[in-house]
């Protein structure tokens, strides 16, 4: 299937930087790569013969891209890649893709600052395939078996449990080991699974220290790192403007939807998280912009999902519910306190028969929102 972000990336081939293409293992960023020029060069730092060439820069100067894969496992990458962009002599583009965050994993003291443009490809979305398939149909997938091209297109549940297991071991103890000393891969699992549980919920570093025996600083490092190998990603707290605001405890999604586990509201809260910072990155990448995705909370405990910040202003203000046609009181609650007028507050609900609207408060089917999402 064509990802949306293919036209963007050749657009940015054609300034001459170098193109950083990050985002989770098999999320088909090399698929993307390959499909970008019918001359190219393609090689893997996994590979012990792709790492002698690369070394020794030996690649064939005559195609028109050259693609280097994992080449953030290398030592000071960064300052390599920079000398071979620098100083090249011929008209030969530069495209690195990485399973994890390209812009942490700093090896190196040179930054690639104004020699680079940054791309972050992440699974598949409602909105991004709705022209290829019909969307009802996509939403289930997702639901089901997660947005991971590979258990994507095979759809069929025990297909995508064993390629979620696969897929976690090799992150675990391949992309992992690569890039940390970390000698607790047991500990880590058990800390995903724990995880699983808890889609929606706000996590308490203190709770799964003690759970798993370790100190809370360990379990903020062990969080991070899962953040920047792609298999989390954070929702923070907003407090900007907000009276009796809390500003402690985040929420952690999955990128693959399909690993939650604890029911179907919790997936599809998940898969609205996904898409949301799939199209916040997206706006990221192609124009610059600054964004945040959030929730809100108090300390009364009301509650909203979702906040969208786009270069410091709220934009979005968002409650998910699986079946519930009744409007969150939260909902009014904090986009009046908010004191943004016109502000978008959406109630979005998966069983949802009809649309309607309540105060200036909008209620709208998942399937819905998740198609037309635009910013």
């Amino acid at each position: 299937m064509e990802r949306a972000k293919s036209p963007d990336i050749q657009k940015d081939l054609e300034t001459k930087k170098i193109i950083l293409i990050a985002g989770p293992r098999q999320a088909g960023k090399t698929t993307v790569s390959k499909s970008l020029t019918g001359s190219f060069s393609y090689l893997n730092y996994d590979l012990e013969s792709d790492q002698k060439i690369i070394k020794k820069n030996e690649w064939d100067q005559k195609t028109d891209l050259v693609i280097f894969d994992e080449l953030h496992k290398m030592k000071k990458w960064k300052s390599w890649i920079k000398g071979i962009y620098d100083t090249q002599k011929t008209n030969q583009r530069l495209l690195i893709t990485g399973s994890a965050r390209l812009d942490i994993y700093r090896k190196g003291g040179d930054s690639l600052a104004g020699r680079h443009f940054l791309h972050r490809l992440y699974p598949f979305t409602v909105k991004e395939l709705k022209a290829q398939m019909p969307p009802k149909d996509v939403l289930e997938r997702i639901l089901s078996v997660g947005g991971f091209p590979e258990p994507f297109l095979e759809n069929q549940l025990e297909f995508a449990s064993r390629w979620r297991r696969s897929h976690l071991d090799v992150i675990l103890r391949q992309d992992l080991l690569d890039l940390e000393k970390v000698r607790e891969i047991k500990s880590i699992e058990i800390l995903i699974s724990l995880l699983r549980e808890r889609v929606g919920s706000t996590v308490s570093y203190s709770s799964l220290a003690q759970e798993l025996s370790v100190s809370g600083h360990t379990i903020k490092h062990w969080l991070q790192i899962l953040e920047n190998l792609y298999i989390i990603f954070r929702v923070t707290p907003f407090s900007k403007n907000l009276a009796r605001s809390i500003s402690h405890e985040p929420k952690y999604y999955f990128y693959d939807t399909g690993a939650v586990e604890n029911g179907n509201p919790a997936k599809l809260e998940n898969a609205i998280a996904c898409a949301l910072w799939t199209d916040l990155h997206y706006l990221e990448d192609r124009t610059g912009a600054y964004t945040n995705l959030h929730f809100v909370r108090d300390k009364e405990q009301n509650e909203v999902d979702f906040l969208v910040v786009i270069n410091k202003k709220p934009k979005l203000l968002a409650e998910v519910k699986w079946n519930d046609d009744h409007f969150a009181k939260s909902l009014f609650n904090f986009r009046d306190r908010l004191k943004i007028p016109d502000l978008p507050t959406l109630q979005v609900v998966h069983g949802l028969s009809q649309n309607k609207t309540k105060n200036g408060v909008q209620m709208l089917s998942a399937l819905e929102f998740l198609e037309n999402l635009h910013f």
